[in-house]
C-alpha cells in the first residue's frame, strides 16, 4: 500500500516546483523551457495515476484535464505579464479563477471529507502566491520571489495533506 500523505506531498510540491521553474524559465528566456513545459504538464497525469485506482478512471481523467488547463491558462498569463499585456492578463486571471472553482466544486463532489469552500479558499491562496511570485521573478525582485515560495510550499502541502486525509476517512470505514 503506498503511503498516501507522502504521494500527494510529492505530486503537489512537483506541483509547485515546476511551475516555478516555469516561472524562471520564462523570465530568462532560458533554453530549457520545453523540457521543463513537458515535466510540469506530466504532473496532472501523475495524479490521474494515483487517483485512478481511487475514483475509477474517468473521475481521475477530469482532475487531470482540469488540473493541465490550470497550468495552460497559468502559461498564457505568465506570457501575458512578462509581454506587459495587462488586458490579456486580467482575461487569464479570470479563466484561472473559474477553473479553480471548478476544480474545488469537483473535488468536493468525489469526497464528502472535501469541502468545496475549504477547497476554494486553498486553490485561491494558490493562484494568488502564484501570480506574485510571478510579479516578482518578472520584475527583477528575486529575493521576494524565493521568499513566496517558501509559502507556495507550505500552502501546497496543506493541500497535500488535506487531500489525503479526505481519501483515508473517506475509504477507512
Amino acid at each position: 500500500m503506498i503511503d498516501i500523505f507522502a504521494t500527494f506531498r510529492k505530486l503537489w510540491t512537483q506541483h509547485v516546483m515546476w511551475t516555478r521553474s516555469f516561472i524562471i524559465s520564462t523570465a530568462a528566456n532560458l533554453g530549457d523551457l520545453q523540457a521543463v513545459t513537458a515535466r510540469l504538464l506530466r504532473n496532472p497525469m501523475d495524479f490521474a495515476n494515483v487517483l485512478g485506482p481511487i475514483y475509477g478512471e474517468d473521475k481521475a481523467k477530469r482532475f487531470s484535464d482540469l488540473l493541465t488547463q490550470h497550468l495552460m491558462i497559468a502559461a498564457q498569463l505568465v506570457n501575458a505579464a512578462k509581454a506587459g499585456n495587462t488586458e490579456t492578463v486580467n482575461e487569464e486571471r479570470k479563466k484561472w479563477y473559474s477553473n479553480a472553482d471548478e476544480i474545488a466544486d469537483f473535488l468536493a463532489g468525489l469526497n464528502p471529507y472535501w469541502s468545496k469552500a475549504r477547497w476554494t479558499l486553498m486553490l485561491h491562496d494558490h493562484l494568488k502566491i502564484t501570480e506574485e511570485e510571478a510579479v516578482e521573478r518578472l520584475s527583477g525582485q528575486y529575493a521576494k520571489d524565493v521568499a513566496l515560495y517558501d509559502a507556495i510550499e507550505d500552502q501546497a502541502l496543506m493541500m497535500a495533506d488535506y487531500m489525503a486525509d479526505g481519501i483515508l476517512k473517506q475509504f477507512s470505514r
